[in-house]
């Protein structure tokens, strides 16, 4: 029988808790609940308002992967959700608003991502987002460069970056803006991508084809298009061990030297908190948030 748990007075259904999602350390799917309950005062505020993409990967990374942009079958009617506009015409989509939608959401085990806009004004972006990944042989250590470059660059233009990790290859740069079309936003941000590939030729490609990638950064500037969206925050990934999309300073990414040193699983997140607190809670912070040159 499937375990009804309570949470914030909502009956929520938590099932094969002993599963084995991860099986390179034995991580299970009670251990992603876990988690998921204990970094929630973080994680709400990235997800709130924004509508949800799952990434589902119910069997663990090695089983089936799927997106899911529409509500689920079974969604409970206490669940949020909105209609949102699609290219292909408007859609209803879940939204992450609370604890207890937070954990139905965990239990079908998935990624979180959220797009660069809320609900109230799709299409509007409130943040840039910058996607580093590294080619092989580049790693992480190689984006923590590019990044550097980057963050300068925005601050010429008076806009301030914060750093998370992807949860898996790299590296990914958030700002706080002033509410902008997206697709002004993604015509910024893929200014700075190829002034980046200028000023790095050897280290840096705005393109993605792939034959222009090895041992290079890829600046993805795409994902601030308004129908894109970016693993959110605190959330874990479907990769071999239960990583998770991990805020980092500064400090650390000018220090790191080998990819071990920005590679956080979900046990090191708690810690991480308890000594830092959200490193992106800025990105809520409407005194910070620039307008576009």
């Amino acid at each position: 029988m499937t375990p009804i748990t309570e949470v914030e007075g909502r009956r929520v259904a938590l099932s094969n808790l002993e599963k084995v999602l991860y099986p390179a350390t034995g991580f299970t799917k009670g251990e992603v609940l876990h988690y998921c309950a204990t970094v929630a005062d973080a994680l709400l505020p990235h997800l709130r308002d924004r509508p949800v993409s799952f990434l589902r990967y119910p069997d663990g990374p090695g089983g089936q992967v799927f997106f899911t942009k529409n509500v689920p079958p079974g969604t409970p009617g206490w669940v949020t959700t909105a209609e949102v506009p699609r290219v292909e015409g408007p859609a209803r989509m879940v939204l992450v608003q609370d604890l207890a939608s937070l954990m139905w959401a965990a239990n079908l085990v998935t990624e979180f991502h959220t797009p660069q806009w809320t609900v109230g004004t799709p299409g509007i972006a409130d943040r840039l987002v910058l996607d580093l990944d590294p080619g092989a042989p580049a790693t992480v250590v190689e984006c923590c460069e590019v990044a550097l470059w980057l963050r300068e660059r925005l601050g010429e233009d008076g806009i301030e970056a914060y750093a998370k990790t992807s949860g898996a290859k790299g590296l990914h740069l958030l700002a706080p803006v002033a509410p902008t079309p997206s697709e002004d936003v993604s015509a910024y941000a893929k200014g700075l991508a190829v002034e980046a590939e200028r000023a790095m030729p050897g280290q840096v490609t705005h393109r993605m084809t792939k034959n222009l990638r090895p041992g290079k950064v890829f600046v993805d500037f795409s994902q601030n298009a308004a129908r894109k969206t970016t693993a959110t925050p605190y959330t874990l990934r479907a990769r071999p061990e239960p990583t998770a999309s991990t805020p980092v300073t500064w400090d650390e990414v000018a220090s790191c030297t080998h990819a071990s040193q920005l590679a956080f699983l979900a046990p090191d997140v708690v810690p991480r908190l308890e000594r830092y607190g959200d490193l992106l809670a800025p990105l809520f912070d409407a005194g910070r948030a620039a307008a576009l040159p």
